[in-house]
This record gives C-alpha cells, structure tokens and sequence, in this order.
C-alpha cells in the first residue's frame, strides 16, 4: 500500500489501534471545511477571523454588543447573519449569533477556525427551581441534551459539560466581585412554547434541572468535539413555571436594562482575567 494513502495516514495517526475511527468531518482535521468555515465565519459576522481575540464572549441579544461595544470596544461589524465586536483593550470579542441550538453549533465550529483560548456563553435562561429570582446567577456544571444540533458532533450517551477551568475561573471572579450564584444542571431543548404542554413541565420537574435555555448543551458538545474551550454563565431572565411569569416584551426590556452591564461586566473580567493569567485552559487531548 502506497505510504501516503488515506488509510495508511490513518494508522499512523491513530497509532495501529483497530478500534478507533477517525472523524474526518471535523474542522481540524478536514482542511477544505476549515477553509469553508474561516469563508463562512467572515462572511457571517462581517468581520475577518484575524480580528477576533482569543477570548470570546457569545451572546442571543444584540443590546449586549451595543453595550459591549459602548464599554470597551473597537470596532464593531455585521455580516449576513450574525454581528461581532471586537476589544484589543479587554482582549475579548463578543458575537450575537442570533437564538437556537442550529447556530449555536455553527458558531462554534466557525470559531474554532480562530483557534480561541476560552469561550463563554453569557446567556439569558428561564428559571425553574422554586428559590430563583430575576437576574440571578447560574453557573451551569451540566446541561441535557434535549435538542437535536448536538447529536451530530458527540454519541446522545455523551453528557454536555462545560470546560472546568471556565467555570471555575467566573465563579472566581463572582466570589471576588461579592455576588452569589447558583450552581446546577441546565435543560436545552429546541422545543418553543413548551410553557404550555404540561407534560413536557412535568418531565422537567422529574429532572431536577434549575433552568431551561435553547443553546447550552449545545455549545458543550459542540465545543468539546472542536476542541473549543467553552463555559457560560447564565442569568435567570424569567420565570416560566410561576403565574405571569413568561416573559414578555415588557418584563424582557427591564431585565436588559436592570442586569446587562453587570451581565457582561462579569463575562469581561473573566475573560480578561484569562487573558492576563496566560494559564492554559484545555486540558483534553485525544
């Protein structure tokens, strides 16, 4: 057999094991799709993936750029989809990839053609345990993969798990700063106005998951098989399973104007922090 054939490259790299199978669909190992995914990143969010800091900030909202933008950035793009804004001074770029579990798996692998440091969801989730409040903290150690986006990076047996070291360096800066949070399992799913379908709360009281999102597990399986570190730290934007507590244009504007600065205040400083440290986040290989 010819030395530089697919399969003989295939032993070397996986050291003869007869069990392993390689993944030829992902980004780092498929060169023509990075190069699709550095075209698509570009065209995406306006801006090229040069500009983009090692430190990441992912948001659903476009209020958080502006204020982003109004606090410590550069300058600032919108591309066909998505928008980004760039600061060489916080070392951190933050982009709204728009909402759903779809693009949140999109924007990772585009991301991952950057190479980023640390990434870190700043995300709005609704409350489900009985103790929480609007504008509360969540720290999440795990999220359940009830969509469909994540099944096509990792096996559905695979758990959503967010970097630890990410996590562990917000919790540090929250316990600085004098702030509490939460701490606890997240429930993504790709089902909208599931507020009404009483069976479907009912499971989630059965779960025992604090909050519900559209994006979380999806971000963490996503990550984890692109080899992009990620964490989040959610804010509890409102509370579905209490009367009158879904959300609504009305409640929506008071919970961005009464939590976003210090939303990302503390997604700035923890990806700062990071950057500043130098210390090396991805502690996985395979």
């Amino acid at each position: 057999m010819a030395t530089n054939s697919p399969r003989t490259r295939t032993k070397a790299q996986t050291g003869n094991n007869p069990f392993i199978v390689p993944n030829n669909n992902r980004i780092y190992t498929n060169p023509k799709k990075s190069k699709i995914a550095r075209d698509m990143l570009e065209r995406y969010t306006g801006s090229h993936p040069s500009k983009f800091q090692k430190q990441i900030i992912l948001t659903n909202f476009d209020y958080y750029l502006e204020r982003f933008h109004t606090i410590c950035g550069d300058e600032r793009t919108k591309g066909s989809a998505m928008s980004v804004v760039h600061s060489t001074s916080a070392n951190v770029s933050i982009v709204d990839f728009s909402i759903g579990s779809p693009t949140a798996a999109l924007i990772i692998e585009m991301l991952s053609v950057t190479d980023p440091k640390a990434v870190l969801l700043l995300g709005m989730c609704g409350g489900l345990h009985r103790s929480l409040k609007l504008g509360d903290f969540v720290l999440p150690t795990a999220a359940i993969r009830d969509e469909g986006a994540s099944q096509h990076f990792m096996p559905v047996q695979v758990p959503a798990l967010p970097t630890f070291k990410i996590q562990k360096f917000v919790s540090q800066i929250l316990f600085e700063k004098g702030f509490d949070y939460r701490t606890g399992v997240v429930h993504t799913t790709d089902y909208r106005f599931w507020e009404f379908d009483e069976r479907f709360k009912a499971q989630l009281y059965d779960e025992r998951a604090i909050v519900i999102d559209m994006e979380t597990a999806t971000l963490f399986v996503a990550g984890f098989a692109c080899k992009v570190p990620i964490g989040a730290l959610m804010l509890v934007s409102d509370l579905p399973l209490r009367r009158g507590g879904i959300k609504t244009k009305k409640s929506a504007r008071k919970v961005f104007r009464q939590f976003t600065d210090l939303h990302l205040e503390m997604g700035i400083k923890s990806m700062s922090e990071i950057a500043e440290r130098g210390e090396h986040i991805r502690h996985y290989k395979w």
